[in-house]
């Protein structure tokens, strides 16, 4: 294998070998902790944009599954302990490095991905690169993989510092409408695609509902002439509040039918009911969060890919918080009495789990049969 290299905005390097299509590649570096699903992470549109880092030491022992796939693949580059080379799984079609290469994806293998773990977790997400010539740090005899250098955080080029996660709702969402339907329709959806992953089609169209998938620039006289039955809001990447026209459209939509949000579903639901969002030090990534329930006593595992949250104190007045984080104690959903709209930040069609929380879609089931 080839020798490479991440190099860390923040100046630390560390020396792995390339996996994966090799180009140059420079992102948003973040971690995720699911110890299975890497198919699922890869594919995941939420992705754009960063480099992921896989905590589990070993990725690509089951292979590859198409029949997982979750959506496009975004990510700018993937960060592993181990690439298994030869998977066993009766379902795997292909190995991991194949995918890599055939969907021009980057990465790095060899890497101390726990101690890069930490290095998030303390100084919060940063920007990485991936690069193939050994910086001129690292050739002092001295140098240690994951040492920083003075030297090399004046030496890093302005792409690796400059660079933002900005403009990519628009860049993952489909481009024109399509719908998918189940064999008898009770429902009718309108699913309003910022990234969505197709397990919320799925798990629509197994509770009887006709969904209409529409890009992220459809506006909301155009869903509300498709006369749907409820409206759904996906999950997505990036900065929600960037996305100043689909806040418009959501505040425009919210009240007229109910309205299920999901990840940026969720956040873009609370700054257009007049809330705020905030930045996480190094967000939640994983199939292994703890979500609590606020009035209640039951603690869910949830699925979540996300670096931004609602700060439910903006909303006081305006909606309830239903869910919270056990972790760090961040927003995990809120509800907006009588306007039949609810939404969480977490994923309750997780694949490949846990499954904990997709009752929630049987919620908005009985919300469009008219309970709330």
């Amino acid at each position: 294998m080839k020798d490479a290299y991440l190099v860390l905005s923040n100046g630390m390097v560390f020396e792995g070998k390339a996996i994966g299509y090799q180009k140059e590649t420079v992102g948003e570096l973040v971690f995720t902790t699911g110890m299975v699903g890497y198919m699922e992470t890869l594919t995941d549109p939420s992705y754009a944009g960063q480099i992921v880092t896989q905590t589990f030491p070993l990725i690509g022992n089951y292979g590859v599954i198409p029949e997982d796939f979750e959506g496009e693949t975004a990510v700018r580059g993937y960060v592993v302990r181990e690439l298994c080379e030869e998977p066993s799984n009766f379902r795997s079609e292909y190995e991991l490095q194949k995918f890599l290469e055939d969907h021009e994806i980057p990465g790095i293998c060899g890497v101390d991905t726990r101690e890069l773990t930490r290095i998030l977790r303390e100084e919060g997400v940063m920007n990485a690169k991936i690069v193939y010539e050994m910086p001129e740090c690292m050739k002092n005899d001295d140098f240690e993989s994951g040492a920083s250098s003075a030297e090399l955080v004046e030496a890093v080029d302005e792409e690796l510092l400059r660079y933002t996660v900005s403009g990519v709702v628009h860049e993952v969402s489909c481009k024109e409408a399509y719908t998918v339907s189940p064999e008898q329709v009770l429902y009718k959806v309108v699913l309003i695609d910022y990234g969505a992953k197709k397990n919320i089609v799925r798990s629509l169209v197994n509770r009887g509902c006709e969904v209409t998938v529409v890009p992220e620039s459809t506006s909301a006289e155009e869903v509300l002439a498709m006369n749907p039955d409820g409206i759904m809001l996906s999950n997505g990447p990036g900065d929600p509040a960037e996305n100043v026209y689909c806040i418009e459209q959501i505040r425009q939509l919210v009240g007229k039918v109910p309205v299920f949000g999901i990840c940026l579903g969720h956040q873009l639901t609370a700054l257009a009911m007049g809330g705020k969002t905030m930045k996480l030090k190094y967000g939640h990534r994983g199939a292994n969060q703890p979500v609590r329930e606020v009035m209640g006593t039951r603690t869910y595992i949830t699925s979540q890919n996300h670096g931004y949250a609602v700060v439910a104190e903006s909303l006081k007045g305006i909606g309830e918080e239903t869910y919270r984080n056990a972790n760090d104690g961040s927003n995990e959903g809120m509800i907006y009495p009588g306007k039949k709209c609810f939404t969480v930040q977490f994923h309750p069609e997780a694949c490949g789990g846990p499954k904990d929380t997709d009752h929630l879609f049987d919620r908005f089931i009985s919300m469009m049969g008219g309970n709330d």
